[in-house]
């Protein structure tokens, strides 16, 4: 069973940047693909990138591409996204996934590619 936890969510004014953190157990990035997705109120969950397993390449939604990194750092166990220039239409509560498959690209972007997730993180960007 892997457990995801988040942290390093807050307020941030426009133009500004955050590190979010997801710390992973019970699972190595050997054999889980991770992503970050998240969900603003009264809207659906939304993908934001994701760390492919073992490549560790990277996919990246349009709305965050060239503004958001996704990295781990496998001797920690953690992946992380730094978000710069947020917007506040990047108001969201971030969540954390894993998955124990191997999908195609194009599968990264759906929920239910991933089998955990974290209790999730508010991000908020407003001045």
């Amino acid at each position: 069973q892997v457990q995801l936890v988040e942290s390093g969510g807050g307020w941030v004014q426009p133009g500004g940047s955050l590190r979010l953190s997801c710390a992973a157990s019970g699972g190595t990035f050997s054999t889980h693909g991770m992503a970050w997705f998240r969900q603003a109120p009264g809207k659906e969950r939304e993908f934001v990138g994701a760390v492919r397993r073992s490549a560790g390449t990277t996919h990246y939604s349009d709305s965050v591409k060239g503004r958001f990194t996704v990295s781990r750092d496998k001797d920690k166990n953690t992946m992380y996204l730094q978000m710069n220039y947020l917007k506040p239409e990047d108001t969201a509560v971030y969540y954390c996934a894993a998955g124990s498959g191997n999908p195609i690209s194009s599968r990264l972007k759906y929920a239910s590619t991933y089998e955990f997730w974290g209790q999730g993180t508010q991000v908020t960007v407003s001045s």
